[in-house]
């Protein structure tokens, strides 16, 4: 497959994966950008944005990246911390008084980082249109008492993890997580990433497509489909439906937890700024505060039962598990999307590596961890 964009030489390995991830994988169209040392080494492109159309996928083409978003999210509750101005480790209720109703007082932003709130669904039913309001779900996280005793066990928080941390910081701020998140990072970095696509960009949007065989949508009275629906209000995947992935009306709302849309180049300058920072500028998360969000705080079988599929999580980001979401070691720090996608940053080795596409595989899925792969060996680490 011939794609667009160019690699550094030493970088070669890299592009000969993402050319044969086209032939190995039926790959519809997909992005991959590496930095290395705070410069861009990788940034490549190929493919067809829009199968209906064969609009082809172009530098400038965005996808919506699904639970990448957590990241973004993080990376704003890292940033506050490391002002001073959030404390990761005081009840939530410190900030956000309201929410210690019904059992929630001792309840940290940590806790929630960890997926170990006790909060991973709502039991109020939402209306797609009152989630896009915010208030209504702030209004029902305050009233939802946790499933388990906050701090025990953990179970995924889909989407009420960014609600949640995206109230924490908008009581902060004063500003809601996506417009935060442009201010005090994105629009500075000029980054193709946001929560909250602009109407103005949705022109450059790739389409999602299911690979056939893909398994089917979970039982809708299930804790998963719960989760990853909020009760309903979404429609997954379903994305030529509307309220799925591929609607406007859900990709330009401010969905934190999941509903972030992005280039494979924003989300990778957004880690490597993280980690090193680009282009001689600081990096945005000093060694201390990375050495903080790398600490393991869950991992194994869920709450629920749900198996353990490898995944170890740190303060709000997948921490490197050989047998889920290998990357380059310790102090590696990233999140990945239902679509495939995949970002991380990694300030020992100085990568910010990200990945996007549009035909959406499911579990198992190893487009981004053979890249992954060929950067570990261009680093010249086996």
């Amino acid at each position: 497959m011939r794609h667009s964009g160019w690699a550094d030489e030493r970088f070669g390995a890299v592009a000969d994966v993402f050319a044969r991830n086209f032939e190995d994988f039926d790959e519809l169209g997909a992005a991959v950008t590496v930095y290395a040392g705070g410069r861009k080494v990788v940034d490549l492109w190929g493919g067809i944005a829009d199968e209906r159309s064969e609009r082809p996928w172009r530098e400038d083409t965005v996808v919506p990246v699904f639970s990448c978003a957590k990241g973004v999210i993080s990376i704003c509750v890292h940033l506050l911390a490391q002002e001073g101005r959030l404390d990761l480790d005081a009840p939530v209720a410190r900030y956000w008084p309201e929410f210690a109703r019904d059992g929630k007082a001792a309840i940290t932003p940590r806790m929630v980082l960890g997926h170990r709130a006790g909060l991973p669904v709502l039991d109020r039913v939402l209306s797609f249109t009152e989630i896009t309001e915010w208030t209504p779900v702030v209004h029902a996280i305050e009233e939802q008492p946790p499933l388990w005793e906050p701090g025990t066990a953990f179970e995924y928080h889909g989407h009420v993890f960014g609600f949640l941390l995206g109230e924490v910081i908008r009581r902060i701020t004063g500003l809601t997580p996506g417009s935060y998140f442009r201010k005090a990072v994105a629009d500075e970095l000029g980054l193709s990433t946001w929560i909250g696509l602009p109407q103005s960009e949705t022109g450059r949007l790739a389409r999602l497509v299911e690979t056939a065989g893909r398994p089917p949508a979970p039982d809708p009275a299930s804790l998963v489909a719960r989760l990853v629906t909020m009760n309903g209000a979404f429609v997954f995947p379903g994305v030529d439906e509307p309220r799925g992935w591929n609607d406007p009306a859900l990709l330009c709302a401010e969905i934190p937890g999941a509903g972030a849309v992005s280039s494979a180049r924003g989300l990778a300058t957004l880690y490597a700024a993280a980690a090193t920072g680009v282009d001689g500028a600081p990096r945005l998360l000093a060694p201390d505060t990375v050495t903080d969000a790398v600490r393991e705080l869950s991992g194994g079988a869920s709450w629920s039962g749900f198996p353990d599929l490898g995944a170890r999580w740190g303060s709000g980001f997948l921490l490197d598990a050989p047998r889920f979401r290998p990357t380059l070691g310790p102090r590696s720090f990233g999140n990945d999307g239902a679509g495939g996608q995949f970002a991380f940053g990694d300030d020992e080795f100085g990568v910010g590596f990200a990945y996007t596409a549009n035909r959406m595989i499911g579990h198992g899925d190893a487009r981004a961890n053979r890249l992954v792969a060929a950067v570990r060996e261009c680093l010249g680490e086996r």
